[in-house]
């Protein structure tokens, strides 16, 4: 006998399946779509929005969740996601959500524009609708609450902003003081040269293996912005090539894996459910930075990675292994955070988290930003923005509303530092594993503790259990000032 659960679960199988739809045009549109089909693309994914959004709504989620009972974990958690989703669409007017969408579809040509012009402040009129918007969404949200706490909630269920706030509190001194140490030393040998682009994506689709990615339920293209799309059995990912840089491909290739590894590990049993994709912005990140970071730029890895350079490049002209390995962790000033290394990265991440904080909170307006931005940037890099296009205009999240997003960005690195700390002690000889270009115990480990769960339960807690530890900042610090003081001598 079907119960209001198995009715409810029905539904959200066939929501979340559209989704994927929904996404799988997405990624179309980023790789293979013909430009000019651009319009008719708009047509079809407006109209699955409108679908989704309707089922998203539908009162008979409301009902089968008043009458649903929970046998198990399981349903339990599957209740807890859809209830929010609910409760969430419930609580937004759909005036108001139809406004955002239609606000933010314009407003992100006009912030292209803008950026190519260097021109602030031909886009600050339209942040300022975006942000008006979102923070009436934030406090429709809130319930009397903090509106950004509840504008987290979409990215971070769990988190709060004064939490964040403490950790990251914690992070910048040292960062900053980290940043100018490295800094005042010799640099390592930048890579110079050029590298066949064909080449990097061969090289990269044997490295994505490598990590566990499964080509038989994924693929590897090229697009402008490399991305991850996709959950269960076709989770895809692209990558970038630039001839005198295959780093950027390199290292694209192997953040985008570990997003996409988390995905495909996650227990079939939850497949088109809730529980089927992985559980927040900042969990998803920690795997990805992992990959990318504590695995990917170890000296170890590195090692191995310099053969495999050479056999598919021939001599570029770095022929020690160690040097090899600085010349991957070069530290460098810069203005963007997408092409920033690994001390400065969460600097770029701790400044748009306080600005943003201050727009939704009504202190900072739109009109002072800029200055806010080259203010703050000075203060953390040592070196004034010298335009837009580099500093407040380099990043598309507020033209597309995502405030509350960019916290998960550091929070996945902290992430990432602690289960780098727990995973070396599960897996003592796993540089020796690296060095010879063996990632297995060290992706199985992560399988086996965090990845499978998918939804199963909140980011914080799957954290803590796969760590044996409450997340905190001092692993990722500890983790990034021996790693560069040694590289740097300081």
């Amino acid at each position: 006998m079907s119960t209001a659960y198995d009715a409810l679960m029905a539904f959200t199988r066939e929501t979340e399946a559209l989704g994927q739809i929904a996404g799988r045009l997405a990624w179309d549109q980023e790789t293979t779509m013909p430009r000019g089909a651009s319009a008719q693309r708009g047509e079809e994914m407006g109209a699955i929005e409108s679908v989704l959004h309707a089922r998203r709504m539908d009162p008979r989620v409301g009902e089968w969740l008043e009458a649903a009972t929970p046998t198990d974990d399981e349903a339990t958690a599957n209740l807890r996601h859809i209830r929010r989703s609910f409760e969430r669409a419930s609580k937004v007017p759909a005036d108001l959500a139809a406004e955002l969408a239609r606000t933010t579809s314009v407003a992100q040509g006009i912030w292209a524009e803008a950026r190519a012009k260097d021109d602030f402040a031909a886009f600050a009129p339209t942040l300022e609708r975006v942000l008006d918007l979102r923070r009436q969404e934030g406090e429709a949200l809130a319930d009397g609450g903090d509106p950004y706490d509840a504008l987290l909630l979409d990215y971070e269920p769990g988190a709060t902003a004064a939490e964040l706030d403490a950790m990251f509190g914690a992070l910048r001194p040292r960062l900053v003081a980290l940043r100018d140490t490295v800094l005042g030393a010799p640099a390592p040998a930048a890579l110079t040269g050029t590298f066949d682009e064909s080449a990097q994506m061969r090289l990269s689709r044997q490295i994505a293996k490598v990590f566990g990615y499964d080509m038989s339920r994924g693929r590897v293209d090229k697009a402008v912005h490399p991305f991850s799309s996709g959950s269960g059995n076709d989770v895809r990912i692209t990558t970038r090539t630039n001839p005198a840089d295959p780093f950027n491909c390199i290292y694209s290739t192997i953040h985008e894996v570990g997003h996409a590894g988390y995905e495909q590990n996650i227990d079939q049993a939850y497949l088109l459910t809730p529980l089927g994709r992985g559980v927040s912005m900042g969990v998803h990140e920690s795997q990805s930075r992992i990959y990318e970071n504590q695995m990917g730029r170890s000296r170890a890895f590195t090692g191995w990675l310099h053969g495999q350079m050479v056999e598919a490049f021939g001599d570029f002209g770095i022929n020690d292994p160690d040097a090899f390995f600085a010349t991957v962790n070069r530290v460098h000033r810069g203005f963007i955070r997408t092409e920033s290394d690994e001390v400065q990265y969460n600097l770029h991440v701790l400044l748009r988290f306080d600005l943003e904080r201050q727009m939704i909170a009504g202190s900072l307006d739109v009109v002072d930003l800029e200055e806010a931005w080259n203010t703050r940037f000075e203060a953390d890099f040592g070196y004034a923005v010298d335009r837009p296009s580099n500093g407040v205009l380099q990043d598309v999240h507020w033209s597309v509303g995502l405030f509350g997003y960019f916290a998960t960005y550091s929070l996945g690195n902290v992430y990432a530092g602690c289960l780098n700390e727990a995973l070396r002690k599960a897996v003592p000889d796993m540089d020796a594993q690296l060095a010879a270009g063996d990632t297995s115990a060290a992706t199985g480990w992560l399988r086996d503790n965090l990845q499978r769960h998918g939804g199963l339960y909140e980011p914080r807690e799957v954290i803590e259990r796969a760590c044996g530890f409450a997340p905190n900042e001092a692993p990722l610090l500890a983790y990034l000032e021996a790693k560069f003081g040694a590289i740097y001598g300081v």
